[in-house]
């Protein structure tokens, strides 16, 4: 019998076991990319750790009883600015950001729709954007507007926040607090400091669509209400979980809430709400200022994505990060020595409880990657690796795309290490080392042991 899930709930502030509402249908959601540059190594860690979460959902429920939602937001100021610059239309500029983006969280062994569904069967991984929501997102509007949660002024539509008691539950901020600490300058048509956007005019030349009622000229929908729109059309009014990064907590997480609870007349939007912690580059905080903004492509130019995954998941997903170049060496050389256990053994074998176990404690990566290290059964290893997400590759496949990876001809690499082995076979020590740098120039490392000479290409 599999272990209970246990996961800290940052509604609650306590870490309790997982019950879901429906066991036969179990329905996440997750804040994904903004897509109007290339995503940043810390725009990497929620993608992959609720990745893991949604594998191992997966894994304790059933792959056909489980729906995980990660939202594209293609619609913002930032977006509408660099379509712009470009002169495209905000369509043609996401779609290509959105393109790469996902070429480079599948390097990162990060598992798309098209690797979980089924045809016929009902999505069990759906990836909805913003643009495509836009009607469920005026209903909604227009739902908070007749329940008295929401006003029209100057073009806008505004959540009236002070209607909503509640509002802060989340994030642990008091209504009375904010209030007192909200900015003194704020726009005059509304009518609380608190009160947030739902729908704005479109500026001229801007993308627009037509207006919830009540507005006569075209607008575009708030950052906000476009997760609630998105959660609702494809995981229902409430559902088991909802992830994202620290930084979402308020006041976007708080704001979604508040939106969805006023609109439907629930008691919670999610049950629990998963949190991950910040990034850091070298112990310091990523800036383009600084000069350590690092993007995804950027570390998958020099490190394998699988290499990048371990490096981020040896950290709990709670915890902040540090991201090191001497944390990727260490993660390279573990996989190096997992790849040497595991060789070319198939993938059949049951996953180790004890690799489970700590996964099922609140995603204990740390622990589960300490209990990868201790075991020497082959396709152990590979079972309990393969859950999160390592060691997809037989060690021959992984060799030989490092080999054409690094653009090494075989046939002149063994041409080289047979006049290496002739070398020290006559006892011509100069020879042989003037061999062995060439090899080395070459990004090929050879290693002499019982069974005779072996190389390998640095990943």
């Amino acid at each position: 019998m599999a272990p209970m899930l246990r996961l800290y709930n940052t509604l609650t502030r306590q870490r309790a076991p997982f019950v879901p509402i429906d066991p036969s249908h179990v329905r996440m959601y997750a804040c994904g990319p903004t897509v109007y540059d290339a995503a940043h190594i810390g725009n990497a860690r929620p993608i992959i750790v609720f990745d893991l979460l949604f594998r191992l959902l997966r894994h304790l429920y059933g792959d056909a009883h489980v729906t995980y939602a990660r939202n594209v937001t293609d619609v913002d100021d930032k977006i509408n600015a660099r379509a712009a610059e470009r002169g495209i239309t905000i369509r043609e500029l996401t779609d290509g950001t959105l393109a790469a983006f996902h070429t480079d969280i599948r390097a990162l062994g990060v598992l798309m729709p098209d690797d979980v569904n089924l045809a016929g069967a009902r999505p069990r991984f759906v990836e909805p954007r913003a643009t495509d929501h836009i009607a469920e997102m005026i209903t909604i509007i227009e739902g908070l507007v007749q329940a008295g949660h929401a006003y029209v002024a100057d073009g806008h539509v505004l959540f009236d926040v002070p209607s909503m008691p509640e509002y802060g539950g989340l994030s642990k901020r008091p209504l009375d607090e904010m209030e007192a600490g909200a900015r003194v300058e704020v726009a005059p048509y509304k009518r609380s400091q608190l009160d947030f956007v739902l729908w704005k005019p479109a500026k001229p030349g801007e993308p627009s669509w037509p207006s919830p009622s009540g507005i006569a000229e075209p607008g575009r929908p708030g950052w906000h209400i476009e997760c609630s729109a998105m959660s609702w059309k494809h995981l229902g009014r409430t559902f088991d979980i909802h992830a994202g990064g620290i930084d979402l907590i308020f006041p976007h997480h708080e704001n979604e809430v508040a939106q969805s609870r006023c609109c439907f007349g629930t008691d919670v939007m999610a049950n629990v709400w998963l949190h991950n912690g910040f990034l850091q580059v070298e112990g310091e905080k990523m800036s383009k200022s600084v000069g350590n903004f690092i993007t995804i492509r950027d570390v998958l130019k020099d490190w394998p994505g699988e290499v990048a995954r371990l490096a981020m998941l040896k950290t709990h997903y709670r915890q902040p990060i540090d991201w090191t170049l001497r944390g990727l060496e260490e993660a390279a050389r573990t996989l190096d020595r997992w790849y040497g256990i595991v060789g070319d053994v198939a993938a059949d074998a049951a996953i180790p409880a004890s690799v489970l176990e700590p996964l099922t404690d609140d995603l204990n990566t740390a622990s589960a990657l300490a209990e990868l290290h201790r075991l020497a059964d082959p396709a152990a290893l590979k079972a309990g690796a393969n859950l999160m997400g390592f060691l997809d590759q037989t060690k021959s496949a992984r060799d030989q795309g490092t080999i054409r990876a690094a653009g090494v001809d075989v046939a002149t690499v063994e041409a080289l290490i047979e006049a290496r082995r002739a070398a020290r076979g006559a006892k011509d020590w100069a020879a042989s080392d003037r061999v062995r740098d060439e090899l080395l120039a070459m990004g090929v490392t050879v290693k002499d042991g019982k069974d005779g000479t072996t190389w390998s290409v640095a990943p």
